[in-house]
């Protein structure tokens, strides 16, 4: 099943669809991985958000925060599969496309993200290097990554 990229920014989102994405975000990354902390943030407003769909069902979800909301590079964050739909390299298929977003609207700065430890490899295989090591935030073990600006 191919999967059906739509890049919003925040105010183009409709009350339905960031509910839906905020649904998704909570239980991933709260209920599943029991996290307690306060999902939904400031960086939302201010983020490009990417939605996933198979069939106009949300499958994956990826946030791209711009550069100096977070870290001084654009940082892509929130990146989920939602457990339906794992199996398929829906997660291979998100990153790639929020690299070819991130790269394209915020040319020559570079990528930089917070990653969990455990999948240090899965970002490792999008060019992204450990640049600190790994601290703890909000109970999971992580560590930043950075994927250098494309030149061309």
């Amino acid at each position: 099943m191919p999967l059906e990229f739509r890049w919003s920014g925040f105010d183009a989102l409709s009350t339905r669809e960031f509910y839906e994405i905020v649904t998704a975000r909570e239980a991933v990354f709260v209920v599943e991985q029991q996290c307690a902390y306060q999902e939904v943030d400031a960086l939302d407003p201010l983020a490009w958000h990417l939605r996933a769909t198979v069939n106009g069902q949300l499958a994956a979800y990826v946030r791209l925060v711009g550069p100096g909301d977070k870290f001084a590079e654009p940082s892509i964050g929130r990146v989920m599969t939602l457990k339906a739909f794992r199996g398929h390299q829906y997660g291979r298929a998100l990153m790639s496309e929020a690299i070819r977003f991130t790269e394209e609207i915020y040319p020559g700065l570079g990528i930089r993200i917070g990653a969990q430890v455990y999948l240090t490899a899965f970002y490792a295989s999008f060019g992204f290097v450990a640049v600190s090591d790994p601290y703890e935030e909000d109970g999971i073990p992580h560590i930043d990554m950075h994927r250098p600006a494309v030149t061309q």
